[in-house]
């Protein structure tokens, strides 16, 4: 066959859809979440996708209580912003990125452009996770992923153990200084974010612990004199 025949065939055949991107699949996955189970949250660490629970009330809870000492030591201002849920690129990959939970940022976050909703990790004081059932997640990859952008300050508040951690000083492939709290501790964080605060670790363990279910109240005794005969039985 002559190369212009072979040109002829390769112009007749149909054209093949581009392979999809791994943020278009993120995206595509997010959208379909966002409609059958809202709240679960879709990230990509290490060039993998990787989906957070919907979290449950007392997550909530704890998060509004972490918002109020950074709101009440004005880092919510003209300099910086406390902000939820907001995107951060990651280096581990061309399409990673996270959403952690809480995060003080530069005023001027936005001022470059947003790529998918996501920012320059360089505008980023401090991220902060409240953990959910994926808790090795936030201790163990994002240690990783948040130390590889060179966030300055990573904070956890660690449900499932009562503990808060406090990690600074970032290198390659983790942090430095990873000190860990229980409660009775009041944990002052690095003025490099911005302004001080203090946070009580035994408050933020208590807002973070779901409320325990009430017992099922038992059945009242019958009364003597009162029970029923059994039916007979049909022969």
């Amino acid at each position: 066959m002559s190369s212009a025949a072979v040109e002829q065939a390769r112009d007749g055949e149909p054209d093949r859809p581009e392979p999809e991107s791994l943020l278009e699949s993120a995206n595509r996955l997010s959208g379909k979440l966002s409609e059958r189970l809202p709240g679960h949250r879709v990230e990509i660490s290490g060039g993998t996708i990787t989906v957070a629970p919907s979290p449950d009330g007392a997550h909530a809870n704890a998060l509004t209580s972490l918002m109020v000492p950074f709101l009440a030591a004005g880092l919510h201002s003209e300099e910086s912003k406390v902000l939820q849920a907001v995107g951060v690129w990651l280096p581990g990959g061309p399409s990673d990125y996270a959403i952690p939970d809480l995060a003080v940022v530069d005023a001027d976050f936005d001022k470059g452009e947003a790529r998918n909703n996501c920012y320059d990790p360089g505008a980023f004081r401090l991220v902060l996770e409240v953990t959910s059932g994926n808790y090795q997640n936030d201790l163990r990859n994002k240690v990783v992923a948040y130390a590889a952008a060179k966030i300055p300050v990573y904070v956890i508040l660690d449900r499932r153990h009562g503990r808060v951690h406090v990690l600074t000083e970032p290198f390659a492939s983790g942090y430095d200084n990873h000190q860990v709290y229980a409660p009775g501790h009041k944990v002052t964080l690095p003025g490099s974010i911005g302004a001080e605060v203090t946070l009580d670790v035994a408050a933020l363990v208590a807002a973070g612990r779901p409320r325990p279910k009430p017992e099922p109240s038992p059945e009242p005794a019958a009364e003597p004199g009162t029970e029923r005969s059994p039916e007979p039985s049909e022969s």
